[in-house]
């Protein structure tokens, strides 16, 4: 029967070193005076050993419990998920874990929530949600540790990351018209979502003010009945730029019910880059991706920023979008 492998002891990287104990743990936690050759033969000494810090110690040594809690009433995950993705790719290097907890919409409950988050003394939190212009019902403003705010809203003195709707449009927009398309149309979401309106002024300032723009619902159906509304005007456009994937795929399917060829006829553009939904159009959907793995990143650095003790200016910062093209829209990807 084999033995479990021996866990190797700061005391061994010590040796190795040929260095005290004290000498060793103060070189891997870049605190204390050494040479700077010192401290790295510490290090290459731990990293040959394959040298693991205890996580308890580390916690107990820099008065810090290294985990970071992220908070959203997100509930089918489509948005938190890729931005939980993120932030934990962020933080894992740095021996930080991260506790979710989904609040839903029930202000007793997100307070039940984050009174276990600070129980468990996390350092700092994430907080994110399912749109970009409603804030979760749960007040933070007496909380003491940091807080960073991803694709939700958050108060005007804290720092705030969300996608940049409106370049992601002016992508979309721009695309359909250097594919040659010129009857250009949106078919997106209700305009009382800020991000339906953004991306409705940016496809206007771009396609012209004579370019309709239809607000409905988030869903296939909605699509489906735009698609029916554009053809009862006249002919039908050439370009349709949706709001959202699901909106998209409906618009799709509307299309080949008419006979109408995508993209032969009508290149059509979504946005989100939702996998699953744009995988399984026919033929797979051109769409506007909102990265929000890159924000969770971005919402990680910060938050360690901030909990480390480092200036960080508040106010909304809009990461950029990207475009993925695929079949329905034709052409060749940009380079």
């Amino acid at each position: 029967m084999a033995s479990a492998p021996t866990r190797v002891r700061l005391s061994d990287v010590a040796a190795a070193a040929e260095v005290s104990v004290a000498t060793a743990s103060k070189a891997l936690n870049g605190t204390g005076r050494m040479t700077d050759e010192t401290r790295d033969r510490v290090r290459q000494a731990a990293e040959a050993l394959g040298f693991r810090p205890n996580a308890m110690a580390r916690a107990l040594s820099s008065q810090r419990s290294l985990t970071v809690g992220l908070i959203t009433n997100d509930s089918y995950g489509r948005f938190t998920l890729p931005v939980m993705s993120g932030l934990s790719a962020a933080l894992v290097d740095e021996g930080i874990s991260v506790l979710m907890c989904n609040v839903e919409d029930d202000p007793d409950s997100a307070r039940r929530h984050l009174d276990t988050m600070l129980d468990k003394q996390v350092d700092g939190l994430v907080v994110t949600g399912r749109r970009i212009d409603t804030a979760l019902p749960l007040d933070l403003s007496g909380v003491t540790i940091p807080v960073v705010y991803a694709f939700t809203k958050g108060p005007d003195d804290a720092v705030t990351l969300t996608a940049d709707d409106a370049q992601g449009a002016g992508l979309a927009t721009e695309w359909l018209g250097s594919l040659g398309r010129g009857r250009l149309a949106h078919v997106t979401g209700p305009e009382e979502f800020a991000a339906a309106r953004l991306r409705a002024g940016a496809f206007a300032a771009v396609a012209g003010p004579g370019a309709p723009v239809l607000h409905g619902d988030w869903s296939e159906a909605w699509g489906h009945e735009a698609v029916a509304r554009l053809w009862a005007a006249g002919d039908g456009p050439d370009g349709i730029f949706c709001g959202s994937d699901q909106i998209a795929r409906g618009v799709v399917d509307a299309l080949r019910e008419r006979g109408v060829d995508v993209p032969g006829q009508v290149s059509v553009v979504g946005f989100d880059n939702w996998q699953i939904v744009a995988a399984a159009t026919r033929p797979p959907l051109t769409t506007v991706d909102m990265g929000l793995n890159g924000i969770g990143r971005e919402a990680g650095r910060l938050v360690r920023a901030l909990v480390e003790g480092e200036a960080v200016a508040p106010g909304v910062r809009r990461l950029p979008c990207r475009l993925v093209v695929r079949g329905s829209c034709g052409g060749t990807p940009p380079a």
